[in-house]
């Protein structure tokens, strides 16, 4: 074989490698970052139909409790109670239902052909009790069982998420159901846009494996140490890439799962409706169902801003490092009651996104650390700029560590190590002192566009 193709042989081959190396690498983080996403969207949007059951029954059970506390048994006071569930109707397939403990059923408004039926021995498709394990759900208090019923819209079987309770008294037991099959759509639509992202990113890697390919065949025979430096800068590049991707899909999945609070909503909406007909029907309550309304609003509100911070604060994006920074140290203030002084200079990072992001989640992981292990009373950061850098110093008066030991190893943290990797990707440097009584983390990022300030 001849020098020039053992030359572009020798470069080739491990460029190719080094390429479906990392979109098999990428390819299965992003098949993990699927699964993640897909089981805590899944939670989070049962969690919120958990609540708007509860809410639901909640609003049931407050509909009849006239009747119901005012400590009369007979067919009749019991006959209103059934009509008012009756009535209460709430989307396409929402309704409450009503047994007895011995499995009669007297209220299903969407299935009136099984009232007054005993459906103790009733199974699903799986061959399960439906109603004894509904009963048995509302003795034990667990509220909560999923199973499968026909949908009225469909008529078809579909998983449900019920909640019931008992009233003891009358020795009924009442509840309501959500239909699952939304969660299940929503959980296929993420999946294929995933597939469909990996498909893309997959092929994004083997166009630029191709192009490389191409272009070291050009020009191979010239290849020579500075070619070799720049393929080096294109990696890092490319792995910077992935950093930049992971931080843009935490952004998009904050969007995703504010749809998953919809849920919540409806059941603000159906309170406020009812106010609505109560007030319209002259009656005395329409305070207690707006307040109702008003603090699920609350809740929802209060949902919303704390995932989307939580995975990304849009103080970042809007108004820079400096104001970030502060929002941090305001809630870790009031969360933790340790006393914060801070020094931040206005630090203009916004030619230099990623390194504003880089500073905010060592300061984000530093405080966690503080908050967990340090036991410290007081804590100090200071963010200034000079000589063409920018200075982020953590310090505490906590018990201290051994810093040639440890390395926060712990899920969801970037941990010491990682911090290094991540400042030191941007040309920066990391330097942790610690001892008992007194811990100083300094971050130091190189930013020549960066405000002058004076650096403590």
């Amino acid at each position: 074989m001849r020098l020039k193709h053992k030359v572009i042989v020798l470069a080739v081959l491990p460029l190719v490698a080094a390429v479906a190396a990392i979109a098999i690498m990428v390819a299965v983080q992003a098949r993990d970052l699927e699964r993640q996403q897909e089981v805590v969207l899944n939670e989070a949007m049962l969690v919120a139909k958990r609540a708007e059951l509860q809410h639901y029954v909640q609003l049931a059970q407050t509909s009849i409790d006239h009747l119901y506390a005012s400590g009369r048994d007979d067919e009749a006071t019991k006959n209103e109670a059934k009509r008012i569930l009756n009535e209460m109707n709430y989307g396409d397939d929402g309704y409450f239902f009503a047994y007895e403990i011995s499995g009669l059923n007297i209220v299903h408004p969407r299935q009136s052909e099984l009232v007054g039926h005993n459906l103790w021995e009733k199974h699903d498709s799986e061959g399960l009790p439906v109603i004894q394990r509904l009963i048995a759900t509302a003795t034990s208090g667990d509220g909560f069982l999923q199973y499968k019923w026909n949908k009225p819209s469909t008529g078809k079987e579909t998983a449900k998420l019920g909640y019931v309770v008992r009233l003891d008294r009358w020795g009924w037991v009442l509840g309501t159901g959500i239909y699952l099959d939304d969660v299940e759509a929503v959980r296929n639509k993420l999946r294929d846009q995933m597939a469909s992202r990996i498909a893309a990113t997959v092929l994004g890697f083997t166009v630029v494996g191709i192009v490389a390919a191409l272009i070291v065949f050009a020009g191979g025979m010239a290849l020579n140490l500075s070619e070799h430096q720049l393929a080096d800068r294109r990696l890092k590049g490319l792995a910077q890439r992935i950093v930049t991707s992971h931080e843009e899909e935490r952004t998009r999945v904050a969007r995703d799962l504010h749809d998953g609070l919809s849920q919540l909503l409806v059941s603000v909406k159906y309170h406020l409706e009812l106010a609505k007909e109560r007030a319209l029907a002259g009656r005395d309550d329409v305070a207690e169902h707006i307040g109702k309304g008003l603090d699920g609003l609350g809740v929802a509100i209060g949902e919303i801003r704390s995932i989307s911070y939580n995975l990304r604060p849009s103080l970042l994006d809007n108004l820079g490092l400096p104001a970030a920074l502060q929002q941090l140290l305001d809630e870790f203030r009031v969360r933790t009651g340790i006393v914060v002084d801070a020094d931040i200079a206005k630090v203009d990072l916004s030619a230099d996104a990623a390194g504003a992001t880089t500073l905010y989640r060592i300061a984000q992981e530093a405080l966690t650390n503080i908050e967990r292990h340090a036991d410290a009373r007081h804590v100090r950061l200071t963010l200034a700029s000079g000589r063409g850098t920018v200075h982020l110093v953590i310090a505490d008066d906590g018990r201290g560590f051994d810093t040639a030991r440890i390395d926060y190893p712990r899920s969801g943290g970037i941990g010491l190590r990682n911090m290094r990797e991540r400042i030191e990707h941007h040309g920066g440097q990391l330097a942790v002192n610690s001892m008992p009584g007194h811990t100083a983390l300094r971050a130091v990022l190189p930013c020549p566009n960066a405000k002058k300030g004076s650096v403590s």
